[in-house]
């Protein structure tokens, strides 16, 4: 009689349910590698591009990578991981209460090897290579040096040796190769690395597809006639870049209504097209056509083979919804007509479309046991991830959603060499960039670092950028290509700006005649000025807008315009972030009824939006008449290009004669006297909540001096000459003396926030370990710096004795029920929530894993004022529904 392997007698997976079911350590082991195998096929770009940077033959990394695979969980050899399910059969080691299982069994399988295993190949392999295939958990393990003996029963390690030994004998991986591979390449492309190891376990831990299996079998038999043979079907379940992209042939490929290209369109078009990472960067006027120029360079670059995909993040989930209904109506183009690639926007899952595939992993994955408390299960992790659209977008053949589920690749959160491998072959195509903090500038550099050094290309699109802000970007795109960063020579306007493997070049454009325009710039002193403005412009029937810098200050003037009988409600629409999705969602629909490129005379005369910055990106609007509060000049910029974006007759309807026949367009500036500075509460006095949002007020004042030096600007003649009147050098020097104490405590204020991100950063060159970053359970390094810290909350409806969304739709519905809130003003009603739902609240947790991260707030009698369909989240309590 044979006598069974000792290493047989480990469980690597177990059931949730009452059978106890479990799937043998060195079978589980085997499949992650047949998925890992079939992840690296040497004749896709990924293996190739991963061989060439190590200075290896992709047969050789595959097969060596594979090989590692099987040392994954070794950590599960622990008598104290086996002991987390006792009740089993007697085919497997008994359980002993004298080990424990306090350090997770990926930092266990390094330890492992470290003081045991790794002499078995008589060769020193370097640990990172194995803290790539153990910290498959989404983080790199503890580089533990206690705790071995109270872990490991000598029994366990006398099994992983023997497994190590079998596995040797018949892989027979050489090693010779290793010797050639530079360690500072091996720590750069450990993280994709790792990515790929996240994401093998995932795919090999699906019970549905790896049934699970106890009864004995040789590894060669079982990898030859089991693992091998499943898991093409995990990769295809996945769709995880299967997908064939198009030949490129014209811009009217994607975008048939184009027959006239802008400028900026067409030098998109003709661009040269070199090899590997490139980075443009596109600057031209609102209405420039710059989604579709950047689509264009999306298309050629995939065709070039530079890419597989698209991932584009926006600085608002507003600005994503708009993004994702342009590119539903495009995306499918860059693929041949026989693929279905999947398209996932990573908020407002509503308006995801039954045509498209909705999943990167089409079903949910079945539960398996979770370890303990804290650690959960390949199987639970993904169904957990999945469920999150946010996180999906990543996966995805296209995905749109927030930067900040890109920016996360770049911090130490659980996962993130996930996001950079489903970046890797994707473009990444950031939008609105002039938006972005100091402290996110500094990690988008870092991003763009990242990406070139995994061979991705970007491309960036802004209104206008600071010059030291593109300087910034393409130094950081540079480090990442290993290159010197050339100096920015050109200030004109409209600009591209690309670099490439030829270097760098910069091409001034030309605007089309429609968009050179003259815009007047009136100041006023009062917000009853605005009121008295808006009742003049809504009796002469004009579409009217106003863009407030706080919520709060949103909804006072909604309710005051209301209350004065200036505009009734069934003419005045409130737009903020504060609402939950699926009122965002009717609202935006609504406002592009009523201000879009296809509204007339039946929808726009004397109809008023009041917004917040949700209005000033993406949203293709059009208004007559506008009104902001003073802002940043980037902002503004962004703000009048709602001002006659379209052209129109004189009574609003679309002009079919490309002559707009209104007035010259108007801006209206709500603003103190930038003449008149005689105390450091210069702008409080007027706009407090304006203050406080943007505290530069020293740039505020350059906003307000440049704007109205003159009666009028031109566009796109002074764009430049704006943007560098507030934030060039010399422009600092002309801030009166009386802001000067409050400018030095913004400055130090954005000084500290980019030491923050410098601080936050993972260290790239490091490798995929411990030390590249502050991994912390307990810590969440966040991707935006706020004053006020956020809560997601997802509003429920109490009905018949149950929790239900606050959305009554019949998918996604918690996710359209989610906004975000202050965490002051969550704390504030927090308390408020009856204490006999408090168990309803966790058990809903426990259900949803969407809701794990989020707090619930109940509408019950108590607390229903709080929120409306009209005015979103109002802690004053304040509501007037709409008749």
């Amino acid at each position: 009689m044979v006598e069974v392997p000792a290493y047989f007698k480990y469980w690597g997976k177990c059931s949730k349910d009452e059978s106890r079911q479990f799937h043998l350590l060195a079978f589980h082991s085997l499949d992650v590698a047949a998925v890992g195998w079939l992840l690296l096929d040497p004749a896709k770009p990924l293996c190739r591009r991963l061989a060439s940077q190590l200075g290896v033959e992709p047969e050789w990394l595959r097969h060596w990578f594979a090989f590692l695979l099987m040392f994954h969980d070794l950590g599960k050899f622990a008598r104290g991981f086996q002991n987390l399910v006792p009740e089993k059969t007697g085919s497997l080691v008994p359980a002993d209460q004298r080990f424990c299982y306090d350090i997770r069994h990926d930092s266990l399988g390094l330890l492992l090897w470290r003081k045991k295993l790794s002499k078995n190949l008589g060769s020193r392999i370097p640990d990172l290579w194995l803290e790539v295939v153990t910290g498959h958990h989404g983080e790199p393990p503890l580089r533990e040096r206690r705790g071995f003996d109270a872990h490991f029963h000598p029994e366990d390690v006398d099994a992983a040796e023997a497994y190590v030994k079998e596995l040797l004998d018949w892989w027979r991986p050489d090693l010779a190769p290793l010797e050639g591979v530079d360690e500072k390449v091996l720590r750069r492309v450990s993280w994709q690395l790792a990515g790929l190891s996240v994401l093998s376990d995932w795919l090999g831990s699906n019970q549905d597809i790896f049934t699970y299996r106890s009864d004995v079998m040789l590894l060669p038999e079982y990898w030859r006639e089991v693992a091998c043979p499943t898991a093409p079907r995990a990769i295809n379940l996945s769709r995880w870049g299967t997908v064939r992209v198009s030949e490129y042939q014209g811009i009217t490929q994607q975008f048939p209504f184009i027959e006239t290209p802008t400028p900026l369109q067409r030098m998109a078009h003709e661009i040269p097209i070199g090899e590997g990472a490139q980075l443009f960067i596109l600057e031209d006027v609102t209405g420039a056509g710059k989604t579709e120029a950047s689509m264009v360079l999306v298309h050629r670059l995939m065709a070039a083979g530079l890419g597989k995909g698209l991932y584009v993040g926006l600085p608002t989930m507003a600005t994503a919804n708009a993004m994702y209904d342009r590119l539903r109506q495009s995306y499918r183009a860059l693929y041949t007509p026989d693929q279905t690639p999947s398209l996932i926007l990573a908020h407002g899952a509503a308006m995801l479309d039954d045509r498209f595939t909705e999943s990167v992993i089409m079903n949910p994955v079945r539960p398996e046991a979770d370890y303990k408390e804290h650690e959960q299960s390949a199987g639970a992790w993904c169904s957990y991830w999945l469920a999150d659209n946010r996180k999906k977008a990543l996966l995805a053949d296209v995905g749109v959603g927030t930067v900040d589920q890109a920016l996360l690749g770049v911090l130490p959160a659980r996962h993130q060499s996930l996001r950079l491998l489903g970046l890797s072959d994707k473009v990444l195509l950031v939008d609105e960039v002039h938006s972005y903090d100091p402290y996110m500038r500094r990690l988008l550099a870092s991003l763009l670092e990242a990406h070139a050094r995994q061979g991705g290309s970007a491309i960036l699109l802004s209104a206008t950028l600071p010059q030291q802000f593109r300087s910034e970007l393409l130094a950081g795109f540079c480090k990442g290509l290993g290159r010197e960063t050339p100096e920015i020579q050109h200030t004109g306007y409209p600009l591209l700006t690309h670099m490439g493997k030829g270097g760098l070049r910069e091409v001034e454009l030309e605007t089309r005649p429609e968009l050179k325009r003259r815009i007047q710039v009136r100041r006023l002193d009062s917000e009853q000025c605005a009121f008295e403005l808006i009742r003049e412009s809504v009796k002469a029937g004009m579409a009217v807008c106003w863009v407030r810098n706080t919520v709060n200050d949103a909804l006072t003037s909604y309710r005051q315009l209301i209350q004065e009988g200036i505009c009734g409600t069934e003419r005045t629409t409130l737009f903020h972030s504060r609402f939950a999705m699926v009122d965002r969602q009717r609202i935006e629909a609504d406002v592009i009824r009523r201000f879009g490129k296809a509204a007339g005379a039946a929808e726009r005369p004397g109809q008023v939006l009041i917004a917040t910055q949700v209005v000033e990106q993406s949203l293709d609007l059009d208004f007559d008449l506008m009104i902001t509060d003073l802002a940043p000049i980037d902002l503004i910029v962004q703000r009048a290009g709602r001002l006659h974006r379209h052209v129109r007759d004189a009574r609003g309807n679309p002009s079919p004669t490309g002559q707009d026949e209104r007035p010259e367009p108007t801006l209206y500036v709500l603003s103190p006297d930038p003449a008149t500075v005689d105390s450091p509460d210069w702008l409080k006095i007027l706009l407090p909540g304006t203050q406080a949002v943007y505290q530069h007020v020293g740039q505020l004042w350059l906003t307000a001096h440049v704007l109205f030096s003159k009666s009028y600007y031109r566009m796109p003649d002074d764009a430049r000459k704006l943007i560098e009147g507030v934030y060039s050098d010399s422009a600092q020097t002309l801030i009166p003396e009386d802001l000067l104490e409050l400018v030095w405590r913004a400055e130090g204020t954005d000084r500290s926030r980019q030491s923050m991100a410098e601080f936050n950063c993972l260290r790239l060159d490091m490798g995929y370990t411990r030390k590249a970053g502050c991994w912390d359970d307990e810590i969440r390094i966040p991707t935006r710096l706020e004053e006020s810290p956020s809560v997601t909350v997802a509003l429920a409806r109490y009905e018949n004795d149950e929790l239900v969304p606050y959305a009554n739709v019949k998918r996604h519905a918690w996710s359209l029920s989610q906004l975000s809130l202050p965490e002051r003003q969550w704390k504030q009603v927090a308390g408020s929530i009856p204490d006999t739902l408090n168990h309803k609240i966790e058990k809903l947790k426990a259900e949803q894993p969407a809701l794990r991260w989020c707090e619930i707030m109940p509408l019950t009698t108590e607390l229903k004022s709080l929120y409306s369909n009209a005015g979103g989240w109002n802690p004053g309590g304040w509501t007037h529904e709409p008749d």
